[in-house]
């Protein structure tokens, strides 16, 4: 099994090309996707100027007074992603079947992060929680238009995946998503004692799969993303940063979806690189930005073994899921009660 992360240049999807040459990177994208699950992304279509603009909205928001971010709070009761949620509030977690006592337990090793999630203004079942533009002049107008410079790039790659999996169709899977019901997290992983992490009193981000269709990832260059190696369960490999690419990876839709040809991995994020890990006598790690963007189907879907990804000798694993249902179950499990 693969024991690093492949890189993609994905130039022949961003700009005028042969169908040939598209064809090739598709297929190279999906191999990953077999094999790994992850993959790096370079040239993408997200320029590296909006990118150093979303960092510093992000910096920005994340160090403004804890008043203000709450202005934008997590909306009490709900379990979806939206608006600001204070370290302690998430807990990532692989618990499939909503065990409320398997997620206890997880919870005694809280996440030591902070984010701020927002999605479309269109998406009624999921509202948004806006800060005032007078606490954050600016914020909102930014991000509504990054939400939608990402879905450029997200389209393109659910495209890509169609071609590489042999579809006839290049936008069959682009059908079943309009963009509405994506997600961006701005995460924030605040400086710790790295003695916190090492006697598991905290974690950064527990270990988890994503459960949409696919998550589109920028990072800073601090480290500290881990993912599984498939087929060696626990042995996790670092997600070391490249500048100006994106790190992107399959859900457990898709996974299903592709009847388990796409892997949807583990990973999880733990302590920076030992380089440069610690500093003072406390040993505190460094603060960490991540900027993930959660592509999924629309509500309506119901997700059932793509034509290319079965036949008699290989017959469908799972039967038809509904995506509403499947993002009611995974998200009542992350948050506090």
């Amino acid at each position: 099994m693969a024991e690093s992360i492949p890189v993609i240049d994905f130039t022949p999807w961003v700009t005028d090309s042969t169908p040939e040459s598209r064809r090739v990177t598709a297929k190279e994208l999906v191999k990953a996707c077999h094999e790994t699950g992850f993959v790096y992304i370079t040239n993408h279509g997200v320029s590296s100027e909006v990118l150093d603009q979303a960092f510093a909205w992000t910096k920005k928001f994340m160090d403004m007074p804890l008043d203000s971010k709450m202005e934008a709070k997590h909306p009490e009761g709900s379990i979806a992603f939206r608006g600001y949620s204070w370290p302690g509030l998430q807990k990532a977690n692989q618990v499939l079947d909503g065990n409320e006592n398997a997620v206890t337990a997880l919870r005694v090793t809280p996440d030591f992060n902070e984010n701020y999630n927002y999605g479309s203004d269109e998406n009624k079942n999921e509202l948004n929680t806006w800060p005032s533009d007078t606490t954050i002049p600016g914020f909102k107008e930014f991000c509504d238009k990054f939400y939608w410079d990402c879905w450029k790039t997200a389209q393109q790659i659910l495209r890509a995946l169609a071609v590489g999996l042999g579809m006839d169709d290049e936008d069959y899977l682009l059908k079943f998503h309009d963009g509405h019901s994506n997600q961006i997290s701005l995460r924030h992983y605040m400086p710790i004692a790295a003695a916190e992490i090492e006697t598991k009193q905290k974690e950064r981000l527990a270990a988890h799969t994503d459960f949409g269709s696919v998550t589109m990832l920028f990072q800073d260059d601090c480290g500290g993303l881990e993912v599984e190696c498939p087929g060696q369960p626990g042995k996790f490999i670092p997600a070391t940063p490249i500048e100006n690419a994106l790190v992107m990876n399959i859900g457990d839709v898709l996974m299903r979806w592709s009847n388990d040809y796409l892997i949807s991995t583990m990973h999880r994020v733990r302590l920076p690189p030992l380089e440069d890990r610690f500093t003072g006598e406390a040993r505190m790690t460094r603060e960490r930005y991540s900027i993930p963007y959660f592509v999924s189907p629309n509500r309506d879907t119901i997700v059932e073994c793509l034509p290319k990804c079965f036949d008699e000798n290989n017959p469908p694993k799972y039967a038809p899921l509904s995506w509403a249902e499947w993002l009611t179950m995974r998200s009542s499990t992350a948050w506090a009660k």
